[in-house]
């Protein structure tokens, strides 16, 4: 495989480890804006797409920051191969954005915005059984530290934490969001509410609560980054009992009985992403398309 990687940060070095355990062999070029950029070992850096121009590339990963996103699925499309887009999908949601996702879409183009955890073997395990359930109620928490993200880095530097930066525990843990969504589609009508009121003392959000009303139940959706016993839990509660998943020991309960538990760690679910995008890439299957993805960022979006 030859691969095009634009943003070579800590998200880009799971997927590139993940490619890896894929194909050894895998051939990688990483886009940089300058000279001046690190080199990583076995990837090779070029500083323009002419550099490309006779190069059979299978697909572009797209990594960088949310906040160049916009630009750079611009450009790659231009190359007619498939995207796989680091989520979130763009830092706003604007008409210019909503014309590009349209554009894409009319193309034809193959397109994955990557949200792991639908590969999180609790997940999955609990999709299929609520097949045919009569669900009565979601609930839905995440919750973390933000200052032991990244040890060793003042917590209120980063993107994270910094409102002007595009940064908030909305955005940055959209994947609840996304799960819900993959689960019971697009509510009828939502409401949130965020805020950061917290001894975090950021200018980014640090707490929202999303409220997805659907036919027949709401789910309640629960994000912070002050939490320091971290939580990761996903419930529903159906007329025959309760489903409970813990996401973080990737168990799933059944009216508090164990019926479900795997050794995967959610690091895992990037090998498992990154074979499903490479083994459907020239099928066109939509999984979470770009349209997809932007429909839940307006959704992550709302206040």
């Amino acid at each position: 495989m030859k691969i095009l990687i634009v943003g070579l940060g800590s998200i880009a070095k799971k997927h590139i480890s993940a490619i890896r355990k894929i194909d050894k062999n895998a051939v990688i070029y990483a886009l940089r804006s300058s000279m001046s950029n690190n080199s990583e070992e076995k990837i090779q850096n070029i500083y323009s797409l002419d550099e490309l121009s006779d190069e059979k590339l299978d697909f572009a990963i797209i990594s960088n920051p949310t906040s160049n996103h916009f630009e750079s699925i611009q450009q790659l499309s231009k190359l007619k191969i498939p995207l796989f887009i680091e989520k979130p999908l763009f830092s706003e949601v604007s008409d210019k954005t909503n014309e590009l996702v349209q554009q894409i879409e009319d193309s034809g183009l193959m397109t994955y915005v990557a949200c792991n955890l639908r590969f999180l073997d609790a997940l999955t395990f609990i999709k299929k059984k609520l097949k045919g359930k009569r669900v009565n109620e979601v609930n839905v928490y995440c919750g973390s530290y933000l200052p032991d993200w990244r040890p060793g880095v003042d917590f209120r530097s980063v993107y994270s934490a910094n409102k002007a930066m595009g940064g908030g525990v909305h955005i940055d843990l959209i994947h609840e969001l996304d799960y819900v969504y993959w689960f019971f589609g697009k509510p009828q009508n939502t409401q949130s509410y965020f805020s950061n009121r917290s001894s975090l003392d950021i200018t980014a959000f640090d707490y929202a609560n999303y409220l997805w009303n659907y036919k027949g139940f709401s789910a309640n959706i629960v994000l912070n980054y002050y939490r320091k016993d971290s939580k990761r839990t996903f419930e529903i509660v159906t007329g025959k009992g309760t489903y409970l998943a813990d996401l973080l020991a990737n168990k799933v309960y059944f009216n508090n009985e164990l019926i479900f538990e795997s050794e995967q760690k959610i690091i895992d679910t990037y090998e498992s992403q990154m074979r499903f995008f490479i083994d459907n890439n020239d099928k066109k299957d939509k999984f979470n398309s770009i349209s997809e993805a932007n429909t839940i960022l307006k959704l992550c979006m709302q206040d």
